[in-house]
């Protein structure tokens, strides 16, 4: 008999040692595999020596094949010491066997490869009953995947069925537990639909079978996006699978260590069990093999540890036993990571990106139109077959506002469950809209369960209730939880519809009960819809529903605590429909008060809601007479209130004379002034005048734009005008369009220049100035947006067959890219001129660090303002030649001037320290703050912060330049500059009026002293817990007068003054929200309020970063007596300052990292790209200093023995350091 332990004894014990230290599991056994040398007659046997196709390859057939292979891989990683081995079944489901029409030996394959290596196991912990071993029955991702259309004429389609991927699973793992294996690991994720098919497989035979195992989950990020093939971001993918309750989550294959880590990093802050990693080994040569040294996969494995991030580590492709046992020998006796403790419980829904609500986050608004029982347009879309279309109204929900989508394809004459699958399967291939959550709408069950096996994400269902019963509502919501989505419950129950406060709350409780204690819900996951019933009607028992509803919301919320209220705001005005101003009305006054009894999201269409205030008070008082069911005749009097009700504003007289010319003139007229209001009949008129589309665009629209060139380039109209009238061109070429494409002509254009702001920054303005511009003079331009790889840049060139490349960027390791982008111009033999502009780059720069790695062209172009002169010269014939020669002669003297540059002399790091800026903290004792740690601000609006904005910089966007209110009255700007304000200004009352714009911000302070020149903050007073370490830089110039040799350090107490200090931190963002505010004026082909959008957002975040600063300095107690203007506070006459990370106090942009990790600012939207650009762009951080004798500088260039010494402090290369202070190198 076998005295093994049995399962149960197995499980404790595993939970007891993940508690006390880190386990390793084994390495890759395909590369093993390899390793063998096997031929065909290897992977046939006995068992498949007639089969008809070639087997080889076929590597989980060895189970039964050559068992002794597999047995002999396990053995050896086990000796190396994994404490976990996985079954060789990563393929042994139906869906991979059947490449080799195998499908009929999944169970037998299971079952020998879980006996094989729980054999394995048994022996060697039989030999180290110190050190058990255990086996994890491996399930792989199949070779199929549920949320990518393999046919690109049709995203609906799926090369493979839920329901089959999950028979498939579900028979694998029916034979891995038979097989008695310890936990089962679904590996290799890049699709997370898939996973959720195997996690309903497990979680199905769980129930069934009375047993269940620990399971771990591990996904696969397959490139530097941070994303999974399928597209989810690292904690959308936790978000989606996190209702498994897994032992561990991970992230295994496709990257080396390096480039996971932080994958395995993100995870490890926001995951409630443990960490699971297990990199390749490094990444693949160029003959598809791994080099990556044992040691070093060790080495780096092991810092995953020591930093306390992992608890399971081992290898995917590529590791072989002296990698494992280099990881296990770098992970023994290192603690492991501590699974987090979350103090308060967030919801969390995701679609690609995550959509958290907590209690402080405003209504959730769900978008209401992609509804065919609400939207005519919509359903008559459907019916058509028109689901493109359709999708457009998707899209327009989301870039409305919407934080959910509604789908719902409730129709009589409709398949609803096939129209679900189709539109859902539609837009799991459109990033813009699946980035939301779906909420999947619908009153019949069979359509819910096709929604749910549509969706990656983590959904939201729409409705289940009682009213079939608690047995049938009990089935349905563990259905719904199997799938990890959260519910909306109705205040249904058998005896029909609450209508009534009391049977509101009373069935909303009974649910609420059932789904916690018994269907697992956690009450965050559930959302009660008690019910918004049609008000109004003449009917005396609806007069109290809207009332009912608001006293209900109140009370479920209080007895149900956790959950979430919603409902249907367009049902309460039914009564009025076809009047759509009091409808809105009605709308906005019962969220207004339904908001503050509890009512946290609804299904609303979030563009026609007026603001509460803005609600006449005669049509209010009306309005909330029905809601309030306040008199007896108030539905009568609503009735014959609404008849007078009109729509309709002030107007204003117009100089319209301009209209009594030609067509020609008209359209030219517009053009130069960028008015839009007579586009469309005018350029329908000159189409019927002209007879072809072609000739008003080569005819009256170019004659137009030359006359805005010629100005523009004689300096009598400037780029804000200029812009306006690119958007009357647009709008006008968008009308031409379809008539374009009927007759298939294209019109001729200046030359094709493709434009992007290179990978790691985000910045964008002057670029879409650029791109303008050059539109207006007839270039079409390929713009790729922000954040563009090299490889997809010059793929598009190429594709497009563009005869010019431009480059922006505006953060100083955009410097970098860009030279990576030259270098690969050169190595692809591609002879395109290359453009490169932005804010951080200079002639010099693109002369010394960008031009000698290519041959062809590379021009620096200073301003939006030179970009048509030096595009038009380099694809000119005749002066293509000339501008390149003089380039270059420029640029090799440029060259010359710098190598032969003789700067001055710089100080040793020692010299310079011993002449650090010398402070008496006694005399002077630092401040202390009124608290600790972290706020988050999110009552700060764009109106708050308006009398803060500083203007100049806002006219200097616009290549206007001259100093607000000055630049209004110059002479040569001034015209320019009036309008630009007038615009400006109407714009920003109109994203403060219709809150476009959500300010958030997150700062803080710290105990903090210095050690050299690190600055060290600490989580408490005792100074016992480090939570982060800054770095930083001293100037090092020999400064005349015995001035000092500042680092931003020396402003802040050492330890050995003996006295306590502090240092505040500091990261806003004028919202999120300001791509999409953009998006919406390019659809409408409207650059111009577009770039304002962006131009004003980032305004707006200066102008948040200096009423912060305000705030902190009185939270400092320093600045509690503060009195100042803004042109005092512009001007910085203050005690105490705020440098940026990138900025010349402190110019390296790495510190960002530790700086938005103490801040947690991802909480409040913000991330930072690889290169540590800010998103979103509208965004600025920094540290605070309050020491009265702390001041800005600039740390100028550096030597190499600081630089050295910086890279050890920083811990990592010198060449990395070298890398990120390229621009401060003295050397």
């Amino acid at each position: 008999m076998s005295s093994r332990p049995s399962r149960a004894e197995r499980l404790t014990e595993l939970a007891d040692i993940l508690r006390e230290r880190i386990l390793v599991l084994d390495g890759a056994m395909g590369s093993m595999i390899q390793g063998f040398g096997l031929a065909e007659d290897d992977f046939r046997g006995t068992h498949f020596s007639d089969h008809s196709s070639d087997l080889k390859g076929d590597n989980e057939l060895l189970s039964l094949t050559r068992p002794d292979v597999i047995r002999e891989i396990h053995d050896d990683f086990f000796a190396a010491g994994a404490d976990i081995i996985e079954t060789n079944t990563f393929g042994s489901n139906s869906i991979a066997q059947s490449d080799y029409s195998l499908e009929h030996t999944v169970r037998d394959l299971n079952l020998a490869s879980a006996k094989i290596a729980r054999e394995s196991a048994d022996a060697w912990t039989a030999k180290t009953p110190d050190k058990p071993r255990y086996v994890a029955g491996a399930v792989g991702p199949t070779p199929k995947t549920l949320s990518i259309s393999p046919d690109v004429n049709d995203s609906s389609k799926r090369s493979i069925t839920f329901e089959q991927l999950q028979a498939a699973y579900r028979e694998q793992v029916e034979a891995l537990i038979e097989g008695d294996v310890d936990v089962l690991l679904v590996e290799t994720i890049f699709d997370t639909l898939n996973a959720k098919a195997a996690l309903v497989a497990i979680d199905e035979v769980f129930e069934e079978s009375g047993i269940r195992l620990p399971l771990m989950i591990s996904v696969a990020i397959t490139d530097a996006s941070a994303r999974t093939l399928s597209g989810q971001t690292i904690d959308a993918f936790w978000r989606s699978v996190a209702h498994a309750n897994p032992l561990s989550v991970g992230v295994n294959c496709s990257l080396g260590a390096t480039d996971m880590r932080p994958h395995v990093a993100e995870l490890a802050q926001i995951a409630d069990c443990y960490i699971s990693s297990y990199p390749n080994a490094g990444l693949p040569n160029a003959f598809g093999e791994y080099d990556e040294e044992p040691e070093t996969t060790g080495s780096l494995v092991g810092e995953f540890a020591t930093s306390g991030i992992v608890n399971i580590v081992g290898g995917c492709c590529g590791t072989t036993p002296p990698h494992i046992r280099a990881i296990a020998d770098a992970v023994e006796g290192v603690k492991p990571r501590k699974i987090p403790a979350h103090a308060e419980r967030f919801t969390f829904y995701s679609g690609l990106e995550t959509l958290v609500i907590r209690s402080d986050s405003n209504f959730q608004m769900i978008g209401e139109r992609t509804n065919v029982t609400g939207s005519a347009k919509f359903r008559k879309l459907i019916e058509a077959d028109d689901y493109e279309r359709a999708l457009e109204v998707a899209l327009d929900q989301v870039r409305g506002g919407a934080n959910l989508l509604d789908v719902n394809m409730d129709e009589g004459m409709l398949d609803s469950e096939a129209a679900m699958t189709r539109f859902l399967n539609m837009i799991a291939t459109e990033p813009e809209i699946s980035r939301i959550p779906i909420m999947i709408d619908s009153s019949k069950w069979t359509v819910l369960e096709a929604g749910l096996r549509c969706v990656q994400g983590k959904a939201v269902v729409n409705s289940i209730s009682l009213k079939e019963g608690e047995e049938d509502f009990l089935a349905k919501a563990k259905v719904v939880r199997r799938f990890g989505a959260g519910v909306v419950v109705m205040a249904f129950d058998e005896d029909g519809q609450a209508d009534t406060t009391e049977r509101k709350v009373q069935i909303c409780e009974r649910s609420y009960k059932i789904l916690v204690e018994q269907a697992g819900f956690p009450p965050e996951d559930i959302i009660f819809d008690p019910n918004i019933l049609a008000i109004a009607t003449g009917i005396e028992e609806h007069a109290d529903y809207a009332k009912n509803f608001i006293a209900a919301a109140l009370l479920i919320k209080e007895k149900c605590p956790g959950v979430h209220i919603s409902g249907g705001v367009s049902n309460l005005s039914f009564s009025f429909r076809g009047n759509n101003r009091v409808r809105e009305a009605i709308h906005s006054a019962f969220l207004y008060h339904a908001t503050q009894s509890g009512m946290d999201m609804g299904i609303v269409n979030a563009g026609q809601l007026e603001i509460y205030e803005d609600i006449p008070k005669d049509l209010l008082e009306h309005v909330e007479d029905i809601i309030f069911n306040r008199r007896e005749d108030a539905t009568e009097r609503m009735v014959d209130f609404a008849e007078n009700v009109k729509g309709g504003g002030k107007k204003r007289e117009i100089d319209l004379s301009w209209r009594e010319t030609t067509v020609e003139k008209r359209l030219s007229y517009a053009l130069v002034h960028g008015i839009v209001d007579f586009i469309d009949e005018d350029t329908e008129e000159a189409r019927q005048k002209l007879g072809k589309p072609i000739n008003v665009i080569e005819g009256p629209l170019m004659d137009g734009m030359r006359v805005v060139g010629d100005l523009f380039g004689a300096g009598k109209m400037f780029l804000p005008q200029v812009v306006k009238s690119a958007r009357s061109m647009k709008k006008a070429v968008a009308y031409l369009e379809p008539y374009l494409k009927e007759e298939k002509v294209e019109g001729s254009t200046q030359g094709k220049v493709v434009m992007a702001t290179v990978k790691g920054d985000v910045h964008d303005i002057g670029k879409n100035i650029v791109g303008v511009v050059l539109g207006c003079n007839n270039y079409d331009v390929i713009d790729l947006g922000v954040m563009v790889p090299a490889d997809k840049i010059l793929d598009a060139a190429i594709a497009e067959g563009a005869q010019m490349i431009g480059l922006s960027g505006l953060i100083t390791p955009s410097l970098d890219e860009m030279a990576s982008v030259a270098k690969e111009m050169e190595r692809r033999g591609m002879n395109l001129p290359l453009l490169i502009g932005g804010a951080t780059t200079s002639r010099q720069h693109t002369a010394v660090k960008i031009s000698p790695h290519y041959k062809q062209p590379v021009v620096h172009v200073l301003d939006a303002s030179r970009s048509v002169n030096v595009v038009s010269d380099l694809l000119s014939a005749d002066r293509s030649g000339p501008l390149a020669d003089a380039n270059r002669e420029e640029q090799e003297k440029l060259r010359a001037v710098y190598a032969n540059r003789k700067e001055k002399p710089l100080l040793s790091i020692g010299k310079a320290r011993a002449n650090a800026e010398k402070i008496d903290f006694q005399t002077k004792p630092p401040a202390k703050p009124s608290f600790l740690g972290r706020r988050v601000v999110d009552d700060v609006t764009a109106a708050d912060l308006d009398p803060y904005i500083d203007w100049t910089f806002f006219f200097s966007t616009w290549d206007l330049k001259g100093k607000y209110p000055k630049i209004l009255d110059d002479p040569k700007y001034g015209e320019a500059a009036r309008e630009l304000f007038k615009n400006g200004r109407d714009l920003l009352d109109e994203i403060i009026e219709k809150k476009w714009l959500n300010p958030r911000a997150v700062y803080g302070f710290w105990p903090a002293r210095t050690k050299g020149d690190d600055i060290i903050l600490y989580s408490e007073e005792d100074l016992a817990n480090e939570i982060a370490r800054f770095p930083m830089l001293r100037q090092q110039s020999v400064n005349p007068d015995g001035k000092p040799n500042r680092a931003l350090s020396d402003f802040v107490a050492p330890h050995e003054a003996g006295v306590a200090d502090y240092v505040g931190a500091f990261a806003v963002t004028s919202g999120i929200e300001a791509t999409e505010v953009a998006a919406r004026f390019e659809k409408d082909h409207d650059d111009y309020h577009a770039i304002m959008v962006k131009a004003l957002a980032d305004r707006l975040a200066e102008a948040f970063a200096e009423f912060l600063h305000a705030r902190a300095r009185k939270d400092w107690g320093y600045g509690a007596e503060e009195n100042l203007d803004n042109d005092a506070l512009i001007a910085q006459r203050y005690q105490g300052i705020r440098p940026a990370f990138g900025y010349p106090a402190c110019p390296d942009h790495l510190p960002k990292g530790p700086l938005f990790d103490i801040l947690q600012a991802p909480e409040i939207g913000m991330e930072l790209t690889e290169t540590f650009a800010m998103m979103p762009a509208a965004s600025v951080s920094g540290l605070y200093f309050g020491h009265p004798d702390s001041r800005y500088f600039t740390v100028g260039r550096l030597g190499r023995d600081q630089v050295e010494d910086y890279a050890q402090r920083m811990n990592i290369s010198p060449a990395d350091a070298e890398k990120w202070l390229a621009s401060n190198l003295g050397y």
